[in-house]
């Protein structure tokens, strides 16, 4: 193996990169009001990278209801912030459009590993702090979840085979579990109390990430990323559950 460095603002560099690759992972940070064009600049330099190498198989890697988003609940009233959404669709759209021989579209629901440090700080802090999930998520929502291993997984059958795998957008999840659920899988796994509440509005907004993580959050209650498991399951690659990930790095979790 060979690794090379590549600057997405420098052409040339991803030129050199690529020279002599066949098959490319694409994955870019979704965006958000205090960065609107970073993923769509990105994205669109590695894609035409990709173009210009002659890359026979392109994977990417977005998010599960990615050019959906027209057909969520109010949003045409402007319920949720249209930037991470627009933006994962619009590279997802740009993947498809190039010409690649081979393309596939990959799209993970909520990460398993999101749970552990480092992530877990700015995702729940509450966990380390507080031993417990405070989020706008109710009691009774289900959250689709995928280990970053599996992600890996399918991108690596898709490279194996990519005539298989070639023009679909396959969404990702290996299980549906609620936030107290997962609370109750990790505190048995553990020996440590993990609970889950649900805030309000208000309280909410009081958080880190204010009305977006509250949109976010409250996102999953209405809409959802609603995850065919079934047909994820029909592709035959290996998913983890949840209490395969919480057994395998039980020592890792930071709780409060």
């Amino acid at each position: 193996m060979e690794v090379v460095k590549g600057d997405f603002l420098d052409p040339g560099s991803l030129d050199a990169a690529l020279t002599g690759v066949e098959g490319v992972f694409s994955m870019q940070m979704g965006s958000h009001p205090g960065d609107p064009d970073t993923e769509i600049v990105t994205g669109r330099a590695l894609i035409d990278a990709a173009w210009r190498a002659g890359v026979d198989t392109v994977v990417h890697t977005s998010v599960a209801r990615a050019g959906d988003q027209e057909n969520f609940v109010d949003w045409d009233k402007g319920r949720w912030e249209p930037l991470y959404w627009n933006n994962k669709a619009a590279v997802i759209d740009m993947v498809k459009a190039k010409g690649f021989r081979h393309w596939v579209i990959l799209k993970p629901a909520m990460i398993m590993d999101n749970l552990l440090p480092p992530m877990v700080d700015s995702m729940w802090p509450s966990l380390r702090e507080r031993g417990r999930f405070e989020t706008a998520v109710e009691a009774e929502t289900g959250i689709d979840w995928i280990a970053a291993k599996d992600i890996g997984a399918f991108a690596a059958a898709a490279f194996a085979d990519p005539a298989r795998f070639h023009g679909h957008e396959i969404s990702l999840a290996a299980e549906l579990a609620s936030y107290p659920e997962v609370a109750e899988k990790i505190t048995r796994a553990t020996g440590k109390p993990v609970s889950a509440i649900t805030l309000s509005k208000e309280e909410a907004l009081t958080q880190p990430y204010g009305e977006l993580g509250y949109q976010h959050e409250s996102w999953n209650n209405v809409e959802g990323y609603k995850v065919d498991l079934e047909a994820v399951r029909s592709w035959g690659v290996p998913l983890t559950s949840l209490d395969e990930f919480i057994a395998q790095n039980c020592s890792k979790f930071a709780i409060g």
